[in-house]
């Protein structure tokens, strides 16, 4: 039976969906990261092939953007029908996500595959890199449908209240990663093609386990075949909601763009390959704070449908205390153990002695971070699609794309791309909380 989220503590219902989306997520993560630990010790090929890895993540980011255009788009339309207790309007919006990441898996799979080669060097691949990103990539891409459908549709199972049945989704095949990899990688000497390999075989299973949920009998509410006509009407609607999260996607390829062509301007491979240790430490550190937002977003529209003001309050202030003070000791960390956190992906001294003091500038004001995470998840739970839009934008484009391109011709050098980070998550975060805070939260209610 589908979980009521309007009873019970709002804290302990966004905690209950919070952990095992968190726990997924990470594992999520591990299909990627677990590949660049162990490509980045590779005999002979360390810093390069950590780079080529590095200059294959704005496709892999893209990707990420249609699956989050449609998922995130679908699941708080999904919540606030189910809140008003439409559940055959919530089945068909889920039938026609499914059919549009269907569809955009094809066209990006056919596009991204016959143009790599110009799409990889516009990105920032220099002749020796991208031998290692042409590897990775060409194989990779082979898995698009099944990681847009396991990722995308995924969160129609913790919508229902199946948080446990939704991280097994990324758990099975993470586990399945994580044999793998080593197994195709040392083992069979395939090298960077057996780390994309795995993740292309881990990706199908945890596709095949949603899909199999979502038809089957436990499922509340099912994909089902008269449901995957596309409904002009709800296409619109997904898409609008789900535009801020395609964006935040969208915008943090364009700004993995910009930092790879900038870094290989000014430092060269060396720089493009601490940027993906960086960019990997990142995503494992924002993983607790993107957990609890997700874990908030189907508990807030489901009160918000029910018309329960106070519990989209009491659930708006807990993710916002919650998610600043766990930023505030992840910044501690880093600072204390930059050189821990490096060593796990490479073993080269130059790398690690390098990437040290980078890494303490990208993450200063690290929990900042938290605010922009809190304010964007309450305009998209709540349906202001505009407003989420215009801070997804405001952030990565109006403020890092700039700064990554002017602090190094100001004298920065380096630097400067890594210093552009901790800036605008002090500008955009601030901006996109206290807006949220003055425009929506005092307002509910009222």
């Amino acid at each position: 039976m589908a979980t009521d989220f309007s009873q019970g503590k709002v804290w302990k219902n966004i905690i209950f969906q919070a952990i095992p989306l968190t726990l997924a997520q990470l594992v999520q993560l591990l299909y990627n990261v677990v590949d660049r630990v162990y490509i980045g010790h590779l005999p002979g090929a360390e810093n390069m092939a950590l780079t080529g890895i590095g200059l294959t993540f704005p496709v892999i980011t893209l990707i990420a953007a249609f699956t989050n255009l449609f998922g995130s788009g679908g699941t708080p339309l999904f919540s606030i029908s189910r809140g008003k207790g439409e559940e055959e309007e919530a089945e068909k919006i889920m039938g026609n996500v499914f059919s549009l990441i269907l569809r955009a898996s094809l066209f990006l799979f056919l596009f991204c595959y016959l143009l790599r080669r110009p799409i990889l060097f516009l990105f920032g691949a220099s002749e020796g890199s991208y031998v290692y990103a042409d590897e990775y990539l060409k194989i990779y891409l082979f898995g698009t449908a099944f990681s847009m459908v396991a990722a995308g549709m995924n969160g129609f199972i913790n919508a229902q209240g199946y948080p446990k049945i939704g991280m097994l989704t990324t758990v099975i095949g993470a586990i399945l990663n994580l044999l793998l990899d080593p197994l195709f990688i040392f083992v069979f000497h395939m090298g960077v093609s057996g780390a994309a390999l795995a993740t292309v075989l881990s990706q199908s299973v945890s596709a095949i386990w949603v899909f199999r949920f979502l038809t089957g009998r436990k499922a509340v509410l099912k994909i089902k075949k008269e449901n995957l006509k596309l409904d002009g009407r709800l296409v619109k609607d997904i898409m609008a909601l789900g535009t801020s999260g395609f964006i935040v996607q969208a915008t943090n390829a364009l700004v993995q763009i910009v930092c790879n062509i900038t870094l290989q301007s000014y430092g060269g491979d060396l720089y493009v390959g601490i940027m993906t240790v960086l960019n990997s430490v990142r995503e494992l550190l924002s993983l607790p704070v993107s957990g609890i937002t997700n874990g908030c977003q189907p508990i807030l529209g489901y009160n918000y449908g029910a018309g329960k003001m106070e519990r989209v309050k009491e659930g708006i202030r807990f993710t916002a205390l919650i998610g600043v003070g766990y930023t505030l000791l992840a910044w501690m960390f880093v600072m204390k153990f930059p050189h821990f956190l490096f060593s796990v992906f490479t073993d080269d001294i130059m790398m690690i002695e390098t990437g040290n003091a980078a890494l303490q500038m990208y993450f200063f004001g690290f929990c900042f971070m938290a605010f922009q995470f809190s304010g964007q998840c309450t305009f998209q739970s709540l349906g202001y699609a505009k407003r989420a839009i215009f801070f997804s934008l405001f952030r990565k484009v109006i403020i890092v794309v700039p700064l990554t391109l002017l602090l190094p011709v100001l004298g920065f050098g380096v630097d400067g791309v890594f210093l552009a980070e901790p800036v605008s998550n002090l500008i955009g975060g601030l901006a996109c909380f206290l807006t949220m805070w003055f425009t929506v939260y005092k307002k509910l209610g009222k």
